[in-house]
């Protein structure tokens, strides 16, 4: 065995050159395997929150989202029933709003692989792992791949004492080395809308219709993704089903103002999907080898907060296994001592941005038959619609800046409270009381989401009276439907 690098990483998508970089500014020599350089083509990836921007400048990369057609964002819309809020981002302490950006991932990964590439440290290689290598005592020691020249196969061997494995949502080795595996939750079906301005420019928006969210960004000059999140099987792309499914079941459902520019993505671009899974993190605790990104932790790219939980991840990795915490990767014992620690120093911004993803993805997916959770989306619709710090709390969770659980159990239980009070308790209130007590909430937004419609009349107030025994019911079901939505994925992450 010949000993050539201190660290091996095992796939160069968005984390891999990251992490090569970083640590080969440490004085580290890595080997970055990529089965295939050239530049990738993904309908994901392609929005960074404020935190993974904030995350890229202190690993020295931020340069990385410059000079490839890349979108400023500034915050959020987001769309209910032919309604609309804008969601800005923050302002710094210098009163300045903090910026996300948007761009094609595969320019992204380009500029991120250049930058890895330019280190003296990195040595690139093209090819395909095929396994993790192991002496006898069962710690990883290097890996075996094959290299493609000219039609020839070539099988290679490299060992070094720490293999990173960021081989992404489809990882090859996750089922050797972790105890839970990935839970499909839905597809994103994504396209690219040309000549199309959105409702809020600069902004990402987000359409809370009827049947599931959909997503929507500006990734170019003159492009924006579309992504509609579809759950169980999907209609066929190739006998026209998904086309058909597009344009009677979510064009009715997308604003006015852009439905052109959606007819003529369907029936231009290439519809392509993408699996949305959920894979809550575990401890690395295997010697030699340590799984980094989606190959171990994965949440519903809904959030776009998947970026920000990797370059972050890295920050804290490279941070732990420095050349003054772990001279020597050979001391095995020691790596897995740090990323014990790791495990939980990445906890405070990963735990949040992984539960804030499937929490809203529960809400905003809510299905037509499930009454609470519609009752809930349209309480966090509206609870966005107070202003002050019912946006700063949420938007600074999804921006990744509030590294803070505890703040997102705040709101996420506000809005269940708030739901609670102003749809079913005080709900007669309101004109539209009869309707608020049918089991189709899909209406109710444009009836009682205005606190100015209230009429407190002796009658409305005993039709209050009369229904607070049902309707105090009601609540605690409510209130017990965003436990089981909320706790679970508390619980996931305690784990």
């Amino acid at each position: 065995m010949t000993q050539e690098y201190e660290v091996i990483i095992v796939g160069a998508g968005i984390i891999g050159p990251v992490l090569a970089y970083a640590l080969a500014n440490d004085g580290r020599k890595v080997l970055l395997i990529e089965k295939n350089w050239e530049e990738p083509d993904r309908i994901v990836g392609e929005l960074l929150q404020p935190g993974g921007v904030q995350a890229l400048e202190k690993l020295g990369l931020a340069g990385c989202i410059e000079d490839i057609d890349g979108i400023p964002v500034h915050g959020y819309g987001v769309m209910y029933r032919g309604k609309a809020v804008n969601i800005p981002y923050p302002k710094d302490s210098e009163g300045r709003t903090v910026l996300g950006k948007s761009f094609h991932h595969g320019r992204f990964v380009m500029k991120l692989r250049e930058a890895a590439k330019g280190c003296a440290n990195v040595t690139s290689l093209e090819a395909t792992v095929n396994d993790l290598i192991k002496d006898n005592t069962g710690r990883v020691i290097g890996v075996g791949c094959t290299q493609k020249n000219d039609n020839e196969e070539k099988k290679l061997k490299f060992f070094a004492p720490l293999t990173f494995v960021a081989d992404g949502i489809f990882s090859k080795f996750r089922k050797e080395y972790l105890t839970v595996q990935p839970k499909l939750r839905s597809h994103f079906v994504g396209f690219i809308m040309k000549n199309t301005t959105l409702p809020y420019p600069n902004h990402g928006h987000v359409i809370l219709a009827r049947n599931s969210p959909i997503l929507m960004y500006q990734i170019g000059s003159n492009e924006v993704r579309v992504l509609v999140d579809i759950q169980g099987k999907l209609p066929s792309i190739s006998n026209g089903d998904m086309k058909r499914y597009m344009l009677e079941q979510v064009l009715p459902d997308v604003p006015k103002q852009i439905q052109q520019g959606f007819k003529e993505g369907i029936e231009n671009d290439r519809i392509r999907s993408m699996t949305n899974s959920f894979l809550p993190p575990t401890r690395n605790t295997h010697e030699g080898v340590i799984l980094i990104g989606d190959a171990m932790n994965m949440r519903h790219p809904l959030t776009g907060g998947g970026m920000t939980v990797a370059f972050w991840d890295v920050v804290h990795t490279v941070d732990l296994l420095s050349r003054e915490k772990v001279p020597d990767f050979s001391n095995s014992p020691l790596v897995v001592k740090q990323m014990k620690s790791h495990h939980w120093s990445r906890k405070s911004r990963a735990s949040m941005i992984n539960i804030l993803a499937m929490a809203l993805y529960a809400l905003f997916s809510a299905p037509e038959n499930s009454e609470n959770l519609r009752i809930l989306q349209l309480s966090c619709f509206n609870y966005f619609q107070l202003g002050g710090i019912a946006i700063s709390g949420p938007v600074g969770l999804l921006a990744g800046l509030i590294p803070n659980p505890l703040v997102l159990m705040f709101h996420f239980y506000a809005v269940a409270v708030y739901g609670i009070i102003f749809h079913i308790l005080l709900a007669p209130l309101w004109p539209s009381a009869p309707d608020a007590f049918s089991s189709d909430y899909q209406e109710v937004s444009s009836k009682t989401s205005s606190k100015s419609s209230m009429k407190i009349t002796p009658a409305n107030i005993g039709l209050t009276v009369a229904y607070l025994p049902l309707n105090i019911i009601k609540a605690v079901s409510v209130l017990y439907t965003a436990c089981v939505v909320f706790l679970p994925l508390v619980w996931s992450e305690l784990c």
